[in-house]
């Protein structure tokens, strides 16, 4: 049956819809929540405590890293699914992706009986593609890039005569990622600012709309990775580049969206850029504190007020932890270079002399102070030192940073030249 919502007759990619009426509103966002109902898990929404006292604003996260699939991304497809006539679903759904998206539609689709196809970059790490692939979906690989899986989903698009699900560039599917401002702000009423994360700007686009639809006064600030600002730079008329390896790989898009584009220039108060280093920080920090895994997108928020503290003190943020499928091997290495950042972990480079009892005598100055030696490593021939010098790296874990200094301070008192590695 053909869905009767104001929303079902608009065209994606135009700034409003024929006759000039808003392409996404209040009242829509309010119709995708009736249209999930409960298929979706309706989050929790608490306050930190610890995170508030640490960056003196009242912190609440929205738990949708809780989500079946880890991730908000399942509320826009499943609207965009539910407002499809029989016909469309028959047929079949697809989508280019390789994250997040792929998995919400992958699932919704396999409940609901509706073939889905997702054409995925060659690139993409087999645990996505086994996951998205466990829901039922078929997989098709294709190209190196996202570009190259985007533009042969198109193709078989025609070919296959599929309807295509845009991951964030259709109203559809920001009406469902709006349900979070709507829980968010009745589950905690008191918040006055929402820090949200923006790739392609469909979550700010939903979000944003229900929350200024139910209250006008609230801030709305949108946070992307440095190292990917093309909503920053498209609203702000720069030129940026956005390219490189980031953490927050869910919102690492290169051309936002032409209909959200429209809806976060009319909305947001501000966009903040955060560095890598404070999203590590920050999916740390929530390991540590909060006890629950976030993605690097996921953390954005919180990155965002470790990165610009002084413009939220006092206040009360909400914060979506939009996602929670981040690879094992990557969250341990984020976890050591925090450790590393705090002073727990160092890596030390001392410059001995080949001798017998060298090393020996170095030790003891750790012993002295009760540090943990973890890994030892020894240079004599890759050096620019004479051929009786040698350099040492040595691993250690110390109890804080202070720590640390005292280590050091007792080597160089012990006549050893000493050096941090230090991390970017």
């Amino acid at each position: 049956m053909t869905d009767s919502s104001p929303l079902s007759t608009l065209v994606p990619g135009s700034p409003v819809a024929p006759g000039g009426s808003p392409l996404l509103t209040l009242d829509d966002v309010r119709a995708a929540r009736e249209r999930i109902g409960d298929a979706v898990l309706h989050t929790p929404t608490t306050i930190s405590r610890t995170l508030s006292a640490m960056v003196g604003a009242n912190v609440f996260l929205k738990f949708e890293n809780l989500q079946f699939t880890a991730a908000y991304k399942e509320r826009g497809a499943l609207n965009t699914l539910l407002m499809m006539d029989k016909e469309q679903r028959e047929r079949g759904v697809i989508a280019a992706s390789a994250g997040n998206h792929a998995q919400g539609l992958a699932y919704h689709g396999a409940r609901l009986g509706v073939p889905v196809t997702i054409v995925m970059p060659q690139t993409t790490p087999q645990v996505k593609v086994y996951q998205t692939a466990s829901h039922g979906a078929e997989i098709v690989l294709h190209g190196e890039k996202y570009d190259d899986a985007y533009a042969h989903a198109r193709e078989l698009e025609q070919e296959r005569g599929l309807t295509f699900v845009h991951p964030f560039d259709d109203p559809r599917i920001a009406a469902g990622q709006g349900t979070v401002a709507l829980e968010m702000l009745e589950d905690q009423p008191e918040i006055d600012t929402l820090i949200i994360p923006i790739g392609g700007g469909g979550l700010f686009s939903g979000m944003g709309t229900a929350a200024r639809g139910l209250r006008p006064d609230i801030r709305l600030i949108g946070v992307q990775a440095e190292l990917y600002p093309s909503m920053y730079a498209r609203l702000n008329h720069v030129d940026m580049p956005c390219e490189g390896d980031t953490l927050a790989e869910g919102i690492a898009v290169k051309q936002p969206g032409e209909f959200t584009s429209g809806v976060v220039a009319k909305l947001a108060d501000d966009i903040v850029l955060v560095a890598e280093r404070h999203l590590e920080r920050a999916v740390s920090l929530l390991l540590q504190i909060e006890k629950t895994v976030v993605e690097g997108a996921g953390a954005a928020g919180f990155a965002a007020l470790l990165a610009h503290g002084d413009r939220f003190k006092g206040r009360n943020v909400g914060l979506v932890l939009c996602g929670g499928n981040i690879d094992t091997r990557l969250l341990a290495n984020v976890l050591l270079r925090d450790l590393a950042r705090s002073g727990r972990l160092a890596r030390l480079r001392i410059r001995l002399q080949d001798r017998p009892g060298a090393l020996f005598n170095v030790m003891s100055v750790f012993n002295s102070l009760q540090v943990n030696i973890v890994e030892i490593y020894h240079q004599r021939i890759f050096t620019t030192l004479p051929a009786k010098g040698l350099i040492t790296d040595i691993e250690c874990e110390l109890r804080d940073r202070d720590h640390l200094d005292s280590l050091v301070s007792a080597l160089r008192k012990a006549g050893y030249q000493v050096t941090m590695v230090e991390l970017a």
